[in-house]
């Protein structure tokens, strides 16, 4: 039985990773270059590769990306653009006219090898996702799984506040509620994948991705407000999990984001996008004491 410390995040070293960053929600909005800005400066060498338009529902459906027969997500490329481009005062940020599927594909298999000298990604950050997911149907959770199929170690975050608003709006709008969840819920996964990468050996398990989901911001005004809660999709009665504050029936993913400031973090299948079996979750559970996990009051 593992002892969960209740004190606030801490910052520990971590090694720095080649990482790609991958939504659902498009390439320009305020939360995904937040993660990308905050990941960079965390010391992470990053590419961004998500979908043109907002691809939001998608799942793991993938298409051949075609060229656009309309702008890009807030304009940021015209009716006509090729089915692939990049932003042209920072390659690194790069959108992909498919589904999320397709972006993270293309991350990771022609992006990935560009920016990294050769090599595939160390870890996907798919997301954060603005709002609430539907595990099967996100494509926030699809692209990550894509991730994994590819070899690749993943983990799909979201959070429940944020607006689908452009990434100029960071600056524009500083004190906006879209801005600030865009702040919160990047330092909280760049605190995840600090923490994931602390300890040697792989990051995740083979077969399988972290799903994260960050309680909303009202009373949550800071990372430092969170604190992390090991989950499961679905509570389950008759399915035994790995043993954690004295139980060994993981809570829901709702069950603890709607419980206050917390944030979910639940082992699940790449392949059939559910619940893995208690040995598995122990691994990754094990790798995330630096978080440090606690238990819901």
């Amino acid at each position: 039985m593992h002892a969960l410390a209740l004190a606030l995040p801490v910052l520990v070293a971590a090694t720095n990773l080649n990482i790609v960053i991958s939504d659902d929600d498009g390439w320009a909005t305020a939360q995904i270059r937040q993660q990308f800005d905050v990941l960079w400066k965390a010391g992470h060498n990053v590419v961004l590769s998500a979908p043109a338009l907002n691809q939001s529902g998608k799942s793991s459906l993938s298409k051949t990306p075609t060229p656009l027969t309309e702008p890009c997500e807030f304009d940021t490329c015209p009716t006509g653009s090729p089915a692939i481009g990049a932003n042209a005062t920072n390659p690194r940020l790069n959108y992909v006219n498919g589904y999320p599927v397709d972006a993270a594909r293309y991350g990771i298999q022609t992006l990935a090898p560009h920016f990294f000298n050769g090599a595939k990604p160390d870890f996907v950050v798919s997301g954060p996702n603005i709002g609430r997911l539907v595990v099967l149907l996100s494509g926030t959770v699809g692209a990550a799984c894509e991730a994994a199929r590819n070899g690749v170690p993943a983990a799909a975050f979201s959070g429940l506040s944020g607006s689908e608003v452009s990434y100029t709006t960071l600056e524009s709008d500083p004190t906006a509620a879209s801005t600030l969840a865009a702040q919160v819920y990047s330092n909280l996964t760049s605190s995840f994948v600090t923490a994931l990468a602390s300890i040697p050996g792989p990051l995740l398990p083979p077969g399988v991705i972290v799903n994260v989901n960050y309680a909303a911001i009202d009373s949550c005004p800071t990372s430092a407000s969170y604190k992390w809660v090991f989950s499961r999709l679905v509570w389950n009665f008759f399915e035994t999990d790995f043993e954690t504050c004295d139980s060994d029936h993981l809570p829901s993913e709702t069950k603890v984001v709607n419980a206050g400031c917390y944030a979910s973090v639940s082992v699940i299948s790449a392949s059939n996008k559910l619940d893995v079996n208690s040995t598995l979750q122990g691994q990754v559970f094990d790798r995330l004491q630096s978080l440090p996990l606690a238990c819901l009051d």
